[in-house]
Parts: structure tokens; C-alpha cells; sequence
């Protein structure tokens, strides 16, 4: 198994008849078809086996959480995870692990089984909800191609060829105390789903080095081609050029294989969005890319996301994305309301670096998030669609921050 979620490939597909009788929740302990197996920071649990699923309520008094051990608890995630996988209790599951977004296009019977003698009708159509679920959808169907064209025991041995990894955390810190303002990540972007082309005549490599000079600490480069015409290509091309900004990779990663791959392309650093990725794949893809010299950036866009990757130990970086995922109107107030209060209060504590994103524009937009509490901001639009984006960068600060 090479992805951290991807128990499907040693797993056989589950039939509408193998359903458990129970709500998920801490309360159902795994069956003996499951075994103790040591845990790979590669690839969850490599001998996992349901050939006959069971999921058993606790007597009351054992359904507290804290009569749960850690492993146990793991366990008992990933069921619900590849459960949620293969469209069963899909609802169910994904509330309960705070997932907006649906992995691909439900399958399974037409009736849906909720207890004992009772049956809905299933109501989740086959057409995406928003466009991040659509482009979801279109990412696993590439991973999975490309998976079978590099596996993953390939993107390992290109590991000693890869160029050493850049400090983006420490980048970012020393812009902030250099500027006393919001470390610049700069968006290498050509394209988005919500305004079309931003720029035509996009060269990659130099505008990754008109934001360098303009003062940027890090870059950002989009890779997903579908949607927003990013490639891979350029993301190699703007660190074989010998920029020095560290580069994270902007994509939608659903898989373990798209963190080595990134690391091989010369990724500093990776994005990972709650909105996609269960508690225990954040977790797990946080300990690879630590494994690998990468560091995370993990978007939210609400209250309970940001409480959901709160509770994750690792955390560094928390990115809040100020745009509707249905809608894709942005409000930069949500930076505001996420920071407030005590997760504001739990952020300083653990020494997380804030990043705000989209909707920010002009320096009082900057003033605002960073007032609100961001020490780092993530920019594409406003700047990349400048004919100078270096120039576009002074513009979005209201003075030069490359001095």
C-alpha cells in the first residue's frame, strides 16, 4: 500500500451487504480480522485484512475516549476512512471525521442502510457539489494513473537525486522580522476554476525571479493542469534556475505518492487542505513530509477545520483561505474570526506561523490580517497579473520590502 488512505489497493471492495449495525463513533472496537501490525510511516497498515469487517459496540462503561489507546484509536480511524473510501455510510463517516469534501463519486446500492429493518433511499448524486470536490474527483483519477506509470518504490530511489531542501518556516520568519510585516509567500499561477487566465504571457521562471527580487520569502507554484494550467514543468524549471526562495508545491494532494513526487520535483514544502484529508491522513502526511525535509502548510476555511488541525501535534504552518468553497466569494473577516478568542490564544502558544490567503489586495487588506494576527500571507492574483510583478509586490504592501 503506497497511499495513505489508499487501503483499496490490498483491500477488496466492500458489497452493500457487509454493513455494520452501529453509528461510527470512539465507541466500536475492530474486529479479530484485524491484526496488530507495526506501523510504516510510508504506508499506513501493510497487512490489513477485512475479510470479515465487524464493528461492536462497547459496554457503556469502556466508551469513554480515554480507555482508547492511541493505536487503538488509529485503527478504528482507518477503518472509518476506507469505509468512507468505498461508499459505504458515506455521510456518516465524513461528518464524523469533519470532511467537506467527497473523495470520488458515490457508489453502491440505491437503498442506504441506517439500522436494523430500515433503509433511505440514497440521495448523494453523481455530480460534483462545488468545484473543489470536482477537481478532487479529476485528482484521484490522476493519481491513480500516475501511480501506475512511477510507483512508489521508483519515486524512493529518485529521492538521492533530489536537490536539498530549502527552510520554508525559517524563510518566512526571518522576512517577518526583517519587514516587520507579513512574509510574502508569491504565487507562480497562471490560471484559476473562479477568473480564468491571469496572465498570458506566463513565463514561470521569470516571474518567480521578478517576485524574488521584489522581496517575496517563498514562492508558491501551482501544478494541477486541468484546472489551474500548472505543471510539474515549472515547478522544476523555476528550481533548476537557481531561485532561492523556497518552493512549495500547490496541489491537491489526496495521496502519500504526490509527497514523494513533490520532494523529487524540488519541493520545499507541500499543501494539504482539511477540507479534503481526514484527521489521520493530515497526521500521517505531516510525519512523511518531516521524514522527507518538507514542510506543511494546512488550509483551513472555518471553525471547525481549524479546530480539527489544532488538535494534530506538528502543526507549524495554518493557512486560512478567506474563500467560500461552494460559492468561491471571499471575506477576508473569516481570517478575523479564526484567530480570535482561544484558538488565537492556542496558535501562540504552539508557535504556529498563520498564513493568510486570498482577498488581499492592497496594504490595508495586508494591515488587516496581520492586525487579526497573520505573519505570513499567500498572494497570486493581485501581483502575477501586474506587468512587473516585482513592482506589483511594493504595490501590495504600500512600500518596497526587498531592502
Amino acid at each position: 500500500m503506497e497511499g495513505l488512505v489508499s487501503m483499496r489497493a490490498t483491500t477488496p471492495r466492500a458489497s452493500s451487504r457487509t454493513v455494520p449495525s452501529v453509528k461510527y463513533g470512539p465507541n466500536f472496537s475492530i474486529g479479530r480480522s484485524i491484526p496488530a501490525t507495526s506501523m510504516d510511516p510510508h504506508g499506513r497498515y501493510n497487512s490489513f485484512s477485512f475479510t470479515s469487517i465487524r464493528a461492536q459496540q462497547k459496554p457503556q462503561q469502556s466508551e469513554t475516549k480515554e480507555g482508547i489507546t492511541p493505536l487503538k484509536e488509529d485503527e478504528t480511524n482507518a477503518l472509518q476512512v476506507k469505509e468512507w473510501e468505498v461508499g459505504m455510510f458515506h455521510n456518516e463517516v465524513a461528518a464524523a471525521q469533519g470532511i467537506r469534501i467527497r473523495r470520488r463519486p458515490p457508489s453502491g446500492p440505491p437503498l442506504h442502510y441506517v439500522g436494523p429493518f430500515e433503509f433511505r433511499l440514497q440521495n448523494e448524486g453523481n455530480t460534483p457539489r462545488n468545484i473543489l470536490e470536482e477537481i478532487v474527483w479529476n485528482k484521484d483519477k490522476e493519481v491513480t494513473l500516475l501511480k501506475e506509470r512511477r510507483p512508489l518504490f521508483m519515486l524512493k530511489k529518485a529521492l538521492d537525486n533530489a536537490p536539498p531542501t530549502r527552510d520554508f518556516v525559517g524563510a518566512l520568519k526571518a522576512a517577518y522580522q526583517r519587514t516587520g510585516l507579513p512574509g510574502l509567500i508569491a504565487e507562480v499561477k497562471k490560471a484559476s476554476p473562479s477568473r480564468g487566465v491571469l496572465r498570458e504571457n506566463f513565463d514561470p521562471v521569470e516571474i518567480a525571479r521578478a517576485y524574488e527580487k521584489g522581496g517575496a520569502a517563498c514562492l508558491s507554484v501551482l501544478t494541477d493542469k486541468k484546472y489551474f494550467q500548472g505543471s510539474f514543468e515549472n515547478l522544476e524549471a523555476i528550481r533548476s534556475a537557481g531561485v532561492k526562495c523556497p518552493l512549495l508545491c500547490k496541489e491537491f494532494i489526496i495521496d502519500a505518492w504526490q509527497i514523494y513526487h513533490a520532494r523529487v520535483k524540488g519541493a520545499d514544502a507541500v499543501l494539504l487542505i482539511a477540507a479534503v484529508l481526514p484527521d489521520l491522513d493530515i497526521r500521517y502526511m505531516t510525519k512523511i513530509c518531516k521524514l522527507l525535509g518538507l514542510a506543511t502548510l494546512v488550509e483551513v476555511h472555518d471553525e471547525r477545520e481549524m479546530d480539527r488541525v489544532l488538535g494534530i501535534e506538528g502543526i507549524e504552518l495554518i493557512g486560512i483561505n478567506n474563500r467560500n468553497l461552494e460559492t468561491f466569494e471571499v471575506d477576508t473577516s473569516i481570517t478575523k474570526r479564526l484567530l480570535e478568542g482561544e484558538r488565537g490564544q492556542v496558535i501562540h502558544q504552539k508557535n504556529i506561523i498563520v498564513v493568510g490567503e486570498s482577498g488581499l489586495f492592497t496594504p490595508d487588506d495586508i494591515a488587516y490580517v496581520q492586525e487579526a494576527g497573520v505573519r505570513a500571507v499567500l498572494v497570486g492574483e493581485s501581483i502575477v497579473k501586474q506587468s512587473d510583478p516585482g513592482r506589483g509586490i511594493a504595490g501590495l504592501f504600500g512600500k518596497d520590502i526587498s531592502l
